[in-house]
């Protein structure tokens, strides 16, 4: 067996050994405790649950659970919102972003399925919202301030893009409070607030926002994907999962910096907060509670005296919507969001996935669908990487020209391996062969492969984008199954104990595995029967084990293998090597 095969070998076996590593340790596991913490929020549904902080970090009076998002809605006067992306309300009582469903985004591919609720009451089910407002540090004569239970009036009947409504509301003691409320077409609420001070004594305030979501949401179960605390303070990125955060002192991390946003995010979606850009802040992220928790990502501004006679103004931003790279980049540069395109788990490899998205949705538009921005993609890397392929497989073609030479040395030198590997080297130095060179193009192309992943997994672009044929969700496994006869037998393998994640063999992961055997069958077969088992196997393994990956990534990884058993037939030819695929098939399947 040459070195390029061994190098192959080896790399599969390490790769297998991660990957059962892996599931074993955290995959599985992550599984059940999903199905545990599932279970146990479906129990404590019926609980009164923690209300949210009326101060920042003190938790307000434990009130009934309604039995239903409608009946949540209920219990608060509300005024209707309505863009071209959102339907939802503003709770008049407390004057929270507490209502918000996304008209584009549907549960499921089904076009008739419910479309996607992101924001919700806090005394219903999944309760997940945004707030603002003010807090003192007086400890006596305090002026009243806002509450959770203050009831706003509202100048109009419901807020547009067209049409901003002002909330005000008077404390009865010379502070009137205003909230001019705009929404643009999109996700981003501008929220600005102003104290007018008519009493005759100076008040100092501090202005806050916060998102708070109660009970531990269910996660996606992605490992290359963040999910939970998100934000920006100042110019550095803080990211904190919701197990995490419990494990702090007091379950509580602070940052502070000038500018920036903080919230929580989804897969697919995110709700955050953002003061004005240039206000230096306190940013927390906190876990407060018994069994449900609740959680929140606050901030804080420097206090803000605010004389007889004078007032005082600020603005706060709100997102509540899906995370589309387009419109993150849009509200980065205005309103001025910093970074505000890491909202987007874009992860270590952000210089190469950010463009591999870029290209993929240029080709998109191009060609109009993401399965065959996919297919172009993989040509274009393909491309890039041509002269180092090419190197890589006449190195290898030279490497099958000097087998029989390799194979003089072996007989001659016997059992003297140190003497048998200096003169394998010599031999290499004459014939300007370098057997590592096999390997660079795999390794290269790690990256590549990693950030079409990613951009899979995290861009919701890609979420429920269709192929052809049964593959309606690029970002979804291969909904067919080998195991259930494609849909003929009515159980899901899948579901399977312990081995279900295995069962996902679909169409695509079969089509993956043939033209990785192929692939690997370009090359003579080892002398070792050992080595020989396990090359056979290799395709087989991953096969099963790369089964329930995104479709897209099933799709490309096939695609790939074929362009590279053209390319290396061809290069094979020119150089004058045999061109071993048919007499190793033959051989095979005992036709020779």
């Amino acid at each position: 067996m040459n070195d390029n095969t061994k190098n192959m070998l080896m790399a599969a076996a390490l790769s297998m050994i991660f990957i059962g590593l892996w599931d074993y340790f955290y995959a599985f596991p992550e599984m059940e405790r999903q199905k545990q913490a599932l279970e146990q929020q479906q129990r404590m549904a019926k609980i009164p649950k923690l209300g949210a902080p009326d101060k920042a970090g003190a938790a307000s009076a434990v009130k009934p659970v309604a039995r239903n998002r409608a009946e949540a809605l209920a219990l608060s006067p509300r005024l209707p919102i309505e863009t071209r992306s959102i339907l939802g309300s503003i709770a008049l009582k407390g004057g929270r972003v507490d209502d918000v469903s996304l008209k584009a985004y549907r549960q499921t591919v089904d076009p008739t399925s419910p479309i996607i609720t992101l924001l919700s009451p806090e005394d219903g089910p999944d309760p997940y919202y945004a707030e603002m407002g003010y807090l003192t540090g007086e400890t006596e004569g305090a002026p009243a301030l806002p509450t959770t239970e203050t009831l706003w009036t509202a100048d109009s009947d419901k807020l547009t893009p067209a049409r901003p409504v002002t909330l005000s509301w008077d404390n009865g003691q010379g502070l009137v409070f205003k909230r001019v409320i705009s929404i643009d077409d999109e996700y981003l609420f501008t929220i600005k607030q102003t104290v007018e001070n008519k009493s005759g004594k100076p008040v100092t305030l501090y202005n806050f926002s916060r998102v708070t979501r109660i009970g531990h949401p269910p996660s996606a179960g992605y490992a290359a994907l963040h999910e939970g605390f998100v934000g920006v303070v100042g110019d550095k990125g803080e990211e904190l999962t919701y197990d995490k955060i419990e494990k702090e002192p007091n379950a509580t991390k602070t940052f502070k910096g000038v500018g920036g946003w903080v919230g929580f995010t989804d897969k697919y979606w995110g709700a955050v907060v953002a003061p004005d850009q240039n206000a230096a802040i306190e940013a927390r992220y906190v876990a407060m509670g018994g069994l449900t928790k609740t959680f929140q990502a606050d901030t804080v501004t420097e206090p803000r005296t605010i004389e007889p006679g004078a007032t005082a103004d600020a603005t706060t931003y709100v997102f509540a919507g899906a995370k589309e790279v387009d419109t993150l980049d849009a509200y980065k540069a205005n309103p001025g969001l910093k970074r505000f395109d890491l909202l987007i788990d874009w992860g270590w490899f952000y210089f190469i996935t950010r463009p591999m998205f870029r290209i993929i949705d240029f080709l998109y538009k191009l060609l109009g669908n993401f399965g065959l921005a996919i297919l172009a993609v993989t040509v274009i890397v393909k491309l890039a990487f041509l002269p180092l392929a090419n190197k890589s497989y006449k190195s290898i073609a030279k490497m099958k020209e000097i087998q029989p030479k390799i194979k003089e040395l072996k007989e001659k030198y016997g059992d003297d391996k140190h003497k048998f590997n200096m003169e394998q080297m010599e031999l290499y130095k004459r014939e300007k062969v370098n057997p590592a060179s096999g390997c660079l193009p795999v390794l290269l192309q790690i990256p590549v492969f990693f950030s079409l992943y990613k951009v899979l997994v995290v861009t919701i672009e890609m979420r429920h984008a269709p192929f052809f044929g049964w593959i309606k969700d690029l970002s979804a496994p291969d909904p067919t199954n080998i195991f259930n006869l494609f849909g003929v037998l009515p159980f899901d393998p899948t579901h399977v104990a312990f081995f279900g994640p295995y069962l996902a063999l679909g169409v695509w992961p079969l089509v993956m595995g043939v033209t990785m055997w192929l692939q690997m069958k370009m090359n003579p077969e080892p002398t070792d029967e050992v080595q020989k088992t396990m090359f056979a196997w290799m395709p087989v393994m991953f096969t099963f084990t790369m089964g329930s990956f995104a479709s897209g990534l099933i799709i490309y990884w096939s695609w790939n293998n074929l362009l590279s058993i053209v390319q290396q037939g061809v290069i094979y030819k020119r150089a004058g090597v045999k061109f071993e695929l048919w007499d190793n098939l033959r051989k095979t399947f005992g036709m020779a």
